[in-house]
């Protein structure tokens, strides 16, 4: 069957809209002749009657008022594509969406996004906060480009490649008691914790780490983001565990520790096996592919003692 004639569609519409052929044909600079055949095509290649005509007036039949509805979504659809092409032909580059952990998007995505948006004003980029978990399946079902994560993450669609070795330490009141050089999972497991949302990866390593130690004295406080687990441990609520890079700028009522034995949470970058290589996605994969050049000098504790870490 030949294709579909937008113009017949166009034709279509008008003189529903208008009721009327000659106007139809008025607007679109057509003859009513044209309008007619226009009418009279669309009719016989579908075999239904498509407008019926009471003297001068044009009246849809129930197909018709279908096929027009259908008609003006695939108008809107045609739109869509004449922007976009114009876009291109005006410098856009095209739409990359980024997912992350809370913590990338805090500590570690804003120098890149600020240099993308400088030096690349032609790409869309869109930011979705996700939990690991969440981001993996994202990106299986191609809703997402790029992910920033915590590693370790296994599957077989996914390219992963490692950014940062980061690791988790412990954060707590500055007031308590006998804090160790090192903090162990036998000593946190007697205290009050702090801990980030159940779905993310680092609350699941977190409590792997622990796991010879359950149950533990009295259940965890669940909070949705780091700088509110900072927050509750500053007002000596309890203690936390966090990646090295959010222990940073700290108030003077929270001291940092190392964990023993340590508890690595890399950042990593995912994407699909399979993702087709477009210009906009190669540029930004590039762009977070420099966090993995800056791993050099990972964020490292300054001191194991004493009051706020800063880097």
């Amino acid at each position: 069957m030949r294709s579909l004639n937008l113009d017949q569609l166009r034709t279509l519409v008008e003189v529903i809209s208008l009721g009327n052929f000659s106007a139809a044909g008025r607007r679109l600079n057509l003859t009513q002749p044209a309008v007619s055949l226009h009418i009279r095509e669309l009719e016989q290649r579908y075999g239904v009657r498509l407008i019926e005509r009471v003297g001068k007036q044009a009246h849809p039949t129930a197909p018709g008022r279908e096929m027009a509805e259908r008609a003006a979504h695939i108008f809107r659809e045609c739109e869509i594509v004449d922007e976009t092409m114009r876009r291109f032909r005006d410098g856009w580059l095209g739409r990359v969406h980024i997912s992350t952990t809370l913590t990338a998007l805090t500590y570690e995505l804003p120098i890149v996004v600020r240099k993308l948006r400088m030096d690349y004003p032609g790409i869309d980029l869109v930011i979705t906060n996700m939990s690991t978990r969440d981001s993996v399946e994202s990106i299986a079902k191609n809703t997402v480009d790029l992910a920033l994560v915590t590693l370790p993450v296994k599957a077989p669609f996914l390219r992963v490649t490692p950014l940062r070795p980061e690791t988790l330490v412990a954060i707590l009141p500055a007031a308590t008691n006998d804090v160790p050089d090192a903090v162990t999972p036998a000593y946190v497991a007697r205290q009050s914790l702090v801990l980030e949302h159940t779905r993310g990866a680092v609350h699941a390593l977190v409590m792997q780490w622990l796991a010879d130690e359950m149950p533990l004295a009295s259940e965890p406080m669940v909070i949705g983001t780091v700088e509110a687990m900072k927050t509750i441990v500053a007002l000596g609520l309890g203690m936390s565990i966090v990646p090295d890079v959010a222990a940073t700028n700290l108030s003077p009522e929270v001291i940092v520790r190392p964990l023993s034995p340590a508890l690595p949470c890399p950042l990593g970058l995912i994407e699909h096996r399979n993702k087709p290589n477009e210009a906009a996605l190669e540029i930004v994969r590039n762009a977070l592919l420099e966090l993995r050049e800056d791993a050099q000098s990972p964020p490292a504790l300054k001191q194991t003692c004493g009051p706020a870490l800063t880097t």
